[in-house]
């Protein structure tokens, strides 16, 4: 029998519960998937919580997933019968043994990629690629500050910066989460939970700051972050691991000319051909031996409410996936 995750409320980990699904046929532009792998991502958390609101509950989470395409429906001409394919955001849905998925949003998945990599790596890595390659102007030689370095998309933002040329400071909330960092190509690692990484940018820098923060922390790191950079320097904000950031009166950022973004991947992988393009230079930086995806953990489905529990702790490190 097929077999969905679902809440019928928001809440803790125990809200997510299974229920049995008929698989469905597809209709107009869908596929049906089977999943071999499903991403596990703290923005799901977000949704558990109720702190991202679902379409309407009950609602099964997950937004990452790899399989095979099973059936088509009418009008799909880019994925056939059989593709190993991959997909990220778009409807929720992935914490299912089936699931149906808009066919155009899909990208085949490389014969040199397994389908745990996929799963592992396409929404990590593809936001790496957004916020290392899009959103700030960045070149060889630049200081940037990565908090929660040790995340899956930090991990993966440091590897391909330290491909590029581009010095990463990291933090971590936790000291085991630091040798990660450093194997990973930190320059150096703070633990922002005991340390003052304000003054230790400025220190490691030589008080000239860095060109950009990524910053996926939120209310804990993010204004304290705007005295980290250098004048003309970018702070892009894409999570809220703490908490939501506080507001940002645009008067603190005009001394040093400072720019403030909220970078999200489908505005960055709008059309078929961004989405292409990002999942092409992915897969090439994974085959070339630029990135390592993992994962590094793997949680069958049955263990859902542990894998979120770790999840929610910030005791996962790097990647993790769930295997139906």
């Amino acid at each position: 029998m097929e077999r969905a995750v679902r809440i019928h409320k928001y809440g803790p980990a125990e809200v997510l519960s299974f229920e049995p699904i008929e698989v469905p046929l597809p209709g107009p532009g869908e596929a049906l998937i089977r999943h071999t792998a499903i991403g596990l991502n703290f923005v799901e958390v977000y949704f558990r919580r109720g702190t991202f609101k679902v379409p309407a509950l009950p609602a099964t989470l997950g937004n990452e997933g790899a399989g095979i395409v099973e059936a088509i429906g009418p009008g799909v001409t880019g994925v056939q019968i059989g593709d190993r394919v991959v997909y990220a955001d778009g409807p929720l849905g992935a914490y299912a043994t089936v699931r149906l998925y808009p066919a155009d949003q899909l990208v085949r998945i490389p014969d040199a990629i397994s389908d745990r990599q996929a799963a592992a790596s396409f929404l990590r890595g593809t936001t790496a690629r957004m916020l290392l390659k899009e959103v700030a102007p960045l070149k060889a030689g630049d200081t940037v500050l990565f908090h929660a370095a040790a995340g899956g998309v930090g991990l993966l933002f440091t590897q391909w910066a330290r491909s590029l040329g581009i010095r990463v400071i990291g933090t971590v909330s936790h000291e085991r989460k630091a040798e990660a960092a450093r194997r990973a190509g930190c320059i150096e690692v703070i633990n922002y939970a005991t340390e003052d990484f304000v003054e230790r940018v400025r220190d490691i820098t030589s008080g000239e700051g860095v060109a950009a923060v990524f910053d996926a922390v939120g209310r804990d790191t993010a204004l304290k972050s705007l005295a980290t950079l250098k004048p003309r320097g970018v702070l892009a904000l894409f999570g809220q691991a703490s908490g939501s950031p506080p507001d940002i009166n645009p008067s603190l950022l005009a001394p040093k000319s400072l720019y403030v973004t909220w970078p999200i991947r489908p505005v960055y992988m709008a059309t078929p051909a961004q989405r292409q393009t990002s999942a092409t230079d992915l897969f090439d930086a994974i085959g070339g031996g630029i990135l390592g995806v993992g994962p590094n953990q793997i949680f069958a489905l049955d263990d859902i409410v542990a894998a979120h529990r770790e999840l929610e702790s910030r005791k996962i490190v790097g990647a993790a996936v769930i295997t139906p």
